[in-house]
């Protein structure tokens, strides 16, 4: 989704920034994943055959959901680093959304510990396997944002997961599916993070603490 849209998105939402935000990080949360398994199973050859056991069943997208929990900033492996400007959530935010936990389709093809991020070509929100293999296989999905609400304390996110070029791709060249995916809307994800204040507003609220002692020295 372009920036412009997802702006569009969160007006329509009716957020608004409070007039004392700044900047925050996510230090976690949990990102629920609903996949359309009747739908995957007509266009391909994938049946979801586990899960890890760090994997949160069911998630918040009802009983069929999966979610996957966002991993902190000091995270050994994968850490999130995603922050913004409440006040300028375009122009600020950075950084991927880490998370832990794995799905495993046909017993032999394991993807997980995913991030999503920014991605400047596709204009749009993806989520990237890290797992496969030891390096990932990359952009699985892109999030068509439908509702958006980038708070002070919360980061939620609702979207649908749209297979992107590279994950069409990776399915046509291992002879999981004969037709090309990209595009196709095969689940919903709900990212929920909770935030902190992030390095700014820690160093403003710093000099706030040390203003009041001076006074009161």
């Amino acid at each position: 989704m372009q920036i412009g849209s997802l702006c569009a998105v969160i007006a329509a939402s009716g957020f608004a920034a409070s007039a004392n935000a700044d900047m925050v990080e996510v230090v976690g949360g949990q990102t629920s994943v609903l996949l359309d398994l009747e739908l995957i199973g007509s266009v391909t050859d994938l049946v979801l055959t586990g899960v890890s056991d760090d994997t949160i069943v069911p998630g918040n997208l009802g009983p069929d959901s999966v979610a996957f929990a966002i991993t902190s900033p000091d995270a050994a492996s994968n850490p999130t680093t995603f922050m913004y400007d409440t006040d300028d959530f375009f122009g600020t935010f950075s950084g991927v959304i880490g998370h832990r936990g794995t799905i495993t389709f046909n017993d032999s093809i394991t993807l997980g510990n995913f991030d999503i991020a920014y991605d400047a070509d596709l204009e749009a929100f993806t989520v990237n396997d890290t797992f496969f293999d030891g390096t990932g296989l990359g952009a699985l999905f892109a999030v068509g944002i439908t509702d958006a609400a980038p708070g002070e304390s919360t980061f939620d996110v609702m979207g649908d997961l749209l297979i992107t070029q590279n994950f069409a791709t990776i399915l046509l060249d291992l002879g999981l599916t004969t037709s090309d995916l990209t595009g196709a809307d095969v689940g919903d994800a709900f990212v929920q993070g909770l935030n902190v204040p992030g390095p700014g507003g820690l160093a403003l609220a710093g000099l706030a603490l040390f203003g009041t002692r001076r006074r009161r020295g």
